[in-house]
């Protein structure tokens, strides 16, 4: 389904109610999905600047609006704009908890979809649309590097969040293990030299050993041949991950955060480090 051309916005004037924590706007390209912003409150309508965009992704709890707060003083800070999108449960299947995780569920793609709520931003905000920062911790983590590997060219850089399940750049093993059949599932290739020049880091919680959630057993709604051989735990399957990337010449800054278990905004300071170093990288070369 193909995404139609958006213009970016060029001094739109911009309600009281679209600055700082705005509220959750229904995607019009689905409307099953919505999503909120943090914008600086000293956004300049009139102006030229282009302000970077980062989009951080929920986990299975789903709290978007939290994850934008905690990104808020971040985002006045570094004069950007975060983009919190919201992926309901029990979309299609009552109940259900992880269909954005894999990026195709039923009629859906969520990277599409999320392709289409940064497009809408960029209608009214100066953001830097067409290459953006992307976050995601646990669930959110599952998304974020599975839409690394369908649209790198979009990423200005990737923070990914101790996902529990991951897909290995392994071209052996099919989709959702492995990336052999992306083709053929998304219609996309495989664009590694792309991913190379994508700042890449790796962060996870050094108490993170937890495994209830993520050790899916032979019958389980998810359960795939390799699903758990990467790993025991989540810092054993991100380990996987960074070996399947080093392998393939993607450099990964990889952070373990002492002291931390399954807690994403405790590893929010760490993954603000790495894109504030992204961003005063880009600002240079600039």
């Amino acid at each position: 389904m193909a995404l139609p051309a958006r213009e970016p916005g060029h001094g739109k004037q911009i309600s009281h109610y679209g600055f700082g924590r705005t509220t959750l706007f229904a995607c019009r390209y689905d409307q099953r999905c919505s999503y909120c912003l943090y914008v600086p409150h000293d956004y300049d309508e009139d102006g030229d600047q282009q302000y970077p965009l980062i989009v951080v992704v929920h986990g299975t709890s789903r709290p978007a609006q939290q994850y934008r707060d905690a990104f808020a003083e971040f985002a006045e800070r570094e004069q950007c704009i975060v983009l919190a999108p919201l992926f309901p449960a029990g979309l299609i299947e009552p109940g259900e908890m992880s269909n954005y995780k894999f990026i195709k569920f039923h009629d859906m793609r969520f990277d599409l979809i999320l392709l289409a709520m940064v497009d809408e931003v960029a209608e009214t905000y100066r953001i830097e649309h067409k290459r953006f920062l992307l976050h995601g911790f646990s669930g959110g983590g599952h998304f974020a590097h599975r839409f690394f590997y369908l649209h790198p060219q979009r990423l200005a850089a990737i923070s990914i969040g101790a996902p529990g399940m991951v897909t290995l750049l392994d071209d052996t093993k099919p989709w959702w293990v492995g990336v052999a059949d992306l083709k053929n599932v998304f219609d996309i290739e495989l664009d590694l030299d792309a991913m190379r020049n994508v700042p890449v880091q790796m962060v996870v919680g050094g108490n993170d050993i937890e495994t209830w959630e993520i050790t899916i057993p032979e019958g389980g709604r998810w359960y795939m041949p390799g699903v758990n051989d990467s790993g025991v735990t989540r810092i054993d399957r991100l380990t996987a991950l960074r070996e399947s990337f080093e392998q393939r010449d993607i450099a990964v800054q990889f952070d373990t955060v002492p002291g931390v278990a399954h807690a994403g905004f405790e590893i929010v300071p760490t993954v603000e480090s790495f894109f504030s170093a992204v961003l005063a990288e880009q600002q240079r070369i600039h």
